[in-house]
Formats: C-alpha cells, sequence, structure tokens
C-alpha cells in the first residue's frame, strides 16, 4: 500500500498521506483500518499531493457509496483532503468523491495543506 497513516486516540485525529499511483484498493484497505481502529469520528486529513492514481466512474461511485455507507455505523469526523496539483481535474475529482461520501459530515478539499490544517483544527470533534 502506498498510503501511510497514523491514527492518534488521544488527539482524535487521522493523518494520512497517499505517495504514488494508487488504485482503488489501496484506498479501500486504508478506509477499512479507520474503521476497523475505530477512528471514523475522528478528524481526518489526508495528504495526496504526491499521489496519482486511474479511476474509473465506477471506482468513484463505489468509494463515494462506501463512504457514505460508514454513516450508518455512527458519527463520523471532518475530512480535509489535499488531492495532488495536476491534472486540472484533481480538485474537481476530489469534491465530487466527497460530495458523495459527505453525507451530514463537514468535508473539503483544498489545495494548500497548511488551508487544509487550519480548517481542520477548527471543525468540532464527534
Amino acid at each position: 500500500m502506498l498510503i501511510t497513516f497514523t491514527i492518534d486516540h488521544k488527539a482524535r485525529t487521522v493523518e494520512a498521506t497517499f505517495d504514488g499511483h494508487l488504485v482503488l484498493k489501496d484506498v479501500e484497505d486504508f478506509c477499512d483500518a479507520v474503521v476497523g481502529q475505530d477512528a471514523l469520528p475522528y478528524r481526518k486529513l489526508i495528504d495526496g499531493r504526491t499521489a496519482t492514481g486511474t479511476y474509473t466512474d465506477a471506482d468513484v461511485m463505489a468509494l463515494g457509496g462506501r463512504l457514505a455507507a460508514y454513516a450508518t455505523l455512527g458519527k463520523r469526523g471532518a475530512l480535509a483532503l489535499v488531492p495532488a496539483p495536476a491534472p486540472d481535474t484533481s480538485l474537481e475529482l476530489a469534491d465530487r468523491l466527497l460530495n458523495l461520501g459527505k453525507d451530514g459530515r463537514p468535508a473539503k478539499a483544498f489545495l494548500s495543506i497548511d488551508d487544509a490544517r487550519k480548517w481542520l483544527a477548527a471543525q468540532p470533534e464527534t
């Protein structure tokens, strides 16, 4: 997996770095780890600035559906996502994914990691 992450149970945060070429299974495995460690209610920062991926519309819909289904497991913490700066569609894809899986929790895509951290710190804990 090209995803490294830290789950801080004391601070109730998840910080992940997505790096290299990712496929849907990589992201699904990361999601499973977050759920498996009871970190779904924590605030999450995903730094994807060095990641690339090949995702079909079906992949995006499947992942969006998975994220939306997590809402049935309980409260989910805010999510800040920083996609790779290129191609030009990466922010659009991130926004689309967040909208599919948002379902009542704060979630936003950013171009700047600093802006993402600032926004995430201002979000309430769940």
